[in-house]
């Protein structure tokens, strides 16, 4: 048997580190990786049988949906988000799922959206939970805060100028002239000396510069890192949710007011120490207590909620790889 893990593709301008960090989570199940397959043409697989965990994002290409029958696949964290379901659970990819049943789903409402056209689906959380194989001994953690893309739904000068159409439509619904409210918001919950001090990450680096192989040994040193960090503020699930696997304080800052970015946090959410901010006020409440804005004196604990996920999720893909 083979064992294959998940690329990405590229967006023309950036892509996404936590996808890497997602293969991670799967890769420390497998006792090799024999092949790489890209995430958005798993169907022109052909070759020996070949184990692979679906979990993360499906699919920016739902054209090119179902999976090779040569690939046996494990689903669990899997994510259909609601741009795609339409074209992806047309008769062919509903028999698809029907034949892997029961499906495990990163959120509560991919769980319901499957449910819902007669799949058997449930709910697992994110297979980032269980990378508490990179937790470090609490002796070995520093005084470090990062601040990893907060409130990066945000519009930003990058993004309202992708490319020409996204520009005249930014400056027809408005998002042009709110270009310094992330900045802005952000120091409504973050007190100034941490702003100077804190160590900034960005997820989503310049596309069309990095292997596959250097986009991996990024996600493993960022891993590192946010082990030894003394706290972690972060709009990013898959920065947050390794967090809370490795043991590091993290703080989840909830900005997002589209149905694309929130359905994926339905049963997520809960498990974190969160700040929600009002993106058109900047207001903010916390659910958790804190004195004014998050300062370098501010201490929280994780709620430890995730552990009662992580458990299952280990036993569950340690058994397909061993089946």
């Amino acid at each position: 048997m083979k064992y294959g893990l998940l690329t990405y593709e590229e967006n023309k301008k950036f892509f996404n580190v936590g996808d890497n960090i997602q293969s991670l989570a799967a890769k420390q199940y497998l006792p090799q990786v024999d092949t790489f397959l890209n995430r958005e043409r798993l169907a022109d697989y052909k070759g020996e049988k070949i184990k692979l965990i679906l979990n993360g994002w499906f699919t920016h290409n739902y054209t090119n949906w179902v999976p090779s029958d040569d690939i046996e696949p494990l689903f669990v964290s899997f994510h259909v988000n609601n741009t795609a379901a339409p074209g992806m659970l047309n008769e062919k990819g509903i028999t698809y799922l029907k034949k892997h049943q029961p499906i495990g789903c990163r959120d509560q409402f991919s769980a319901d959206t499957l449910k819902a056209k007669g799949i058997d689906a449930y709910f697992t959380g994110c297979l980032t939970l269980t990378l508490d194989t990179y937790k470090v001994d609490d002796s070995l953690r520093n005084d470090e805060i990062y601040i990893v893309d907060p409130l990066y739904s945000y519009p930003t000068w990058e993004k309202v100028t992708y490319n020409w159409k996204r520009f005249l439509r930014s400056i027809q619904n408005g998002k042009i002239f709110k270009l310094g409210h992330q900045k802005k918001h952000v120091t409504n919950f973050i007190d100034k000396e941490v702003l100077k001090k804190a160590i900034y990450v960005n997820q989503e680096p310049p596309a069309n510069k990095y292997t596959e192989a250097e986009k991996f040994q990024m996600a493993e040193d960022l891993l590192h890192k946010y082990a030894k960090a003394k706290l972690v503020i972060t709009s990013r699930i898959h920065c947050a949710l390794p967090c809370l696997a490795m043991g590091t304080p993290v703080i989840f800052v909830n900005g997002f007011d589209s149905f694309v970015d929130s359905c994926r946090f339905d049963g997520i959410l809960d498990l974190f120490n969160r700040i929600d901010v009002n993106t058109k006020t900047g207001e903010f409440k916390a659910n958790f207590p804190l004195d004014g804005k998050i300062s370098k004196d501010t201490i929280i604990k994780n709620l430890e909620k995730h552990h009662q996920l992580a458990e299952p999720l280990k036993e569950k893909c340690r058994n397909f790889i061993s089946k």
